[in-house]
């Protein structure tokens, strides 16, 4: 029987988006500098400013994107499609609008589709991290989208 669920690997070194809105960058960053040990096993990325202020508060590595309302966000999406980013620490402030709140919906939403760890606040961020999954493989079944796309363009090509 066909089945509609792939198989997805998280490898044991995670590549994690780190994102946090103007006012919960301050947090963020304290929340990496008490996590560097952690987190220096692992692949680093983040968008503009938030990425540059956690490679210089840390000394941690980290990739830098563009800022989210410029596109950091989307370019983060992408990579989460693609396969290479497992997790995304997003730190947002419920507090305030954002010019960019359509780009950051999608994000969580491709991150949801593809079925990576989300953390949206710091206490989350602690439970994924502390996590027994942070120091191995982890295998885990998304839905296969593509599979079911298929059987759509069946359905209406009948």
């Amino acid at each position: 029987m066909e089945t509609d669920y792939m198989d997805v690997t998280i490898e044991k070194k995670k590549k994690i988006a780190l994102i946090a809105h103007d006012g919960k960058k301050t947090e963020l960053l304290d929340w990496a500098s008490r996590n560097k040990e952690i987190l220096q096993n692992h692949f680093l990325c983040g968008t503009g400013t938030t990425g540059s202020l956690i490679q210089e508060k840390t000394g941690l590595p980290v990739q830098i994107f563009k800022s989210g309302p410029l596109g950091g966000d989307q370019q983060i999406g992408a990579r989460i499609v693609d396969g290479k980013i497992d997790m995304l620490i997003f730190i947002w402030d419920p507090m305030e609008a954002q010019p960019h709140d359509p780009d950051i919906k999608a994000l969580l939403r491709i991150a949801t589709v593809y079925d990576i760890p989300i953390a949206n606040n710091l206490a989350t961020a602690d439970f994924i991290i502390h996590s027994r999954f942070m120091n191995e493989e982890y295998i885990h079944p998304i839905e296969d989208y593509n599979k079911q796309m298929k059987k759509r363009m069946e359905i209406l090509l009948k």
